[in-house]
């Protein structure tokens, strides 16, 4: 009979897991000594486990199946926690391994005591010491079945030498997934459809939860003459194809998906989070359709709320619903075509020797990429260009943050992706700042090999960070970046480095990133003074920004509002 570390390897490798990713220490001997020996698992090699965290679930995110990190005890595991959070605000399955101190040492704050079944509590759907060998594998197989059936996070917490104990029952379970669907009762179907039928102009909101439901909420769109407005999590499973798509609203979004919602009567929520209420209007009635019904009316009030899966709610829904007049999508969809030209407009290339707009960097990004590309922008301004200028078109994928809103998400995710799939083209929109912020897990893309295409938008700056302070009416501060070449730090790593310092080049550049064999970084210099400029500016912005121009001239910086306004002078007029 095996060791308990031997008996969770060989229940992953029985239930199709394929890798680990992680850092080794002394109190993960066993499992890494466990994971040396089978040749069917691989450790993914990190150099941080934040990095391993968000690798898990990137893997998990695209493949829909339960993948796993590994952190050794005290500070180890503890570096998991970022990524943890994301994945499970992500509703992804996700399975951690977190090595403890010896048994006899918990209590006695011993060197790098934590407690991790707390720290871990909230960013998990279970967690659970393992304090003698006799609960394995019954525990291993509980929070397995848990992180695949919530989507979401399971912990198991396992002292050193419990991992290294023998095992007291050697099985080897596989956990298959359930599969059901869930429709809410006639009657509230009915009373949704009253509230659609009686409205004049319907607008639907789809967020992640439409995933796999393309055709069924087209279908309704077409029978409300419903524009579609999307979250960013439903970008890729409704901008493509899409006759009736109007764009994104909220802080990312459109000025045309900002309108469609705030001119209907009525607002079809189909499958989102969408946390900003500032977007909803209070003249609406509200329907709203969610997997999870503790997830309905967390935003806004609902007047009627469906428990359902998006997809066969959607088809239950549509015998209901009457034909309606295209008048309210007719007029959204010429304020989206009015609004996609202006952005369009803004991704031109910069005047030779200025610094590449980043709207330009984005859009050809999006043209010359692989058709079934994955993409994932860090957090910040990256992700409002992702938002605006990727084009979705069905086969490719955009990955995240999106829940969380960590910064340095892209390469950790990008090891992700790429581990499970080295022949998939996978392109970040990374922030300099991000990019910096876990510079050491470049060398993980070396290490194992793996392709990944990192384009930077090297700005300088926090550039979202700066952008908040100054609709805070602050002088911008702290947000500057003194960066060396990355193109240069990348080479040093074994990794195809390119600089890119006037928009003539971009295109060579990316085409050369994209036909590389290995990983490349190019190192794109943006203007650090563009606005990403949200769909509605409320008075307080607006009053904000007439106070950080009063005190930038105050402290004596006024030549940045010159720089200001000659760069964003295209937006505005």
């Amino acid at each position: 009979m095996g060791s308990v570390a031997e008996n969770i390897v060989q229940t992953l490798v029985a239930n199709g897991v394929q890798r680990v990713y992680g850092l080794p220490g002394d109190s993960l001997n066993a499992f890494t000594e466990a994971i040396r020996t089978e040749d069917r698992m691989e450790w993914v090699h990190v150099r941080h486990e934040e990095s391993a965290a968000f690798a898990a679930g990137a893997e998990a995110e695209m493949t829909g199946e339960l993948a796993v990190c590994a952190g050794s005890c005290g500070p180890g595991n503890l570096h998991l926690i970022n990524g943890l959070f994301d994945a499970n605000r992500s509703r992804v399955p996700v399975l951690a391994i977190a090595a403890h101190i010896p048994t006899i040492e918990i209590g006695t704050n011993y060197f790098q005591e934590t407690h991790p079944q707390e720290l871990f509590r909230e960013c998990s759907v279970y967690v659970e010491y393992v304090a003698d060998p006799a609960q394995m594998p019954r525990l291993l197989e509980i929070a397995m079945r848990t992180a695949i059936e919530q989507r979401g996070v399971a912990v198991l917490v396992i002292p050193g030498d419990v991992a290294m104990a023998d095992v007291a029952d050697d099985r080897r379970t596989v956990i298959r997934p359930t599969r059901s669907t869930t429709v809410p009762l006639p009657m509230q179907l009915l009373e949704a459809a009253d509230v659609l039928n009686s409205a004049k102009r319907v607008t639907i909101l789809g967020g992640a939860g439409t995933a796999g439901a393309h055709a069924e909420v087209l279908a309704v769109a077409e029978r409300l003459g419903a524009p579609i407005v999307h979250a960013m999590r439903g970008k890729e499973h409704l901008e493509h194809d899409n006759p009736y798509d109007v764009g994104m609203t909220g802080l990312l979004g459109f000025a045309s998906g900002f309108r469609a919602m705030s001119d209907a009567d009525a607002v079809l929520l189909l499958g989102t989070d969408f946390p900003y209420p500032q977007f909803y209007s209070d003249d609406a009635r509200y329907v709203q359709v969610d997997i999870r019904g503790s997830q309905i009316g967390r935003r806004h009030p609902i007047d009627v709320a469906l428990h359902g899966g998006v997809r066969e709610t959607l088809m239950a829904l549509l015998p209901h619903l009457e034909q309606k007049k295209d008048k309210h999508l007719k007029d959204a969809q010429k304020h989206y075509a009015r609004t996609r030209e202006k952005l369009d407009d803004l991704a031109a290339p910069a005047r030779k020797g200025q610094p590449v707009h980043p709207q330009h960097l984005a859009r050809r990004v999006s043209e010359l990429a692989a058709d079934d590309a994955v993409f994932i922008p860090d957090v910040g301004s990256p992700v409002v260009y992702a938002s605006r200028y990727l084009t979705m078109n069905g086969r490719r994928r955009m990955l995240g943050s999106f829940s969380h809103g960590s910064m340095a998400n892209a390469v950790p995710q990008a090891i992700g992706v790429l581990a499970q799939d080295r022949t998939r083209q996978t392109v970040t929109l990374s922030g300099d700042g991000g990019v910096t912020m876990l510079l050491g897990d470049l060398l993980a893309l070396t290490q194992n090999r793996l392709p990944a295409k990192i384009v930077v938008f090297n700005n300088s700056s926090l550039n979202f960070v700066d952008l908040e302070m100054k609709a805070a009416g602050l002088v911008p501060f702290a947000t500057d970046l003194e960066n060396p070449s990355l193109a240069a730090v990348a080479e040093a790593m074994g990794i195809r480095g390119i600089r890119v310092e006037d928009s003539a080049d971009v295109d060579a550049a990316l085409t050369e990133a994209f036909a590389h064999d290995g990983p490349v970084l190019v190192d794109v210099v943006c203007d650090p003074q563009e606005l990403t400029i949200p769909p509605a500016i409320a008075f307080e912005q607006a009053r904000g920004f007439a106070l950080y121009a009063i005190r930038t001239v105050l402290s004596g910086r006024g030549d940045e509002l010159l720089d200001l306004a000659r760069t964003n002078w295209r937006q505005l007029f």
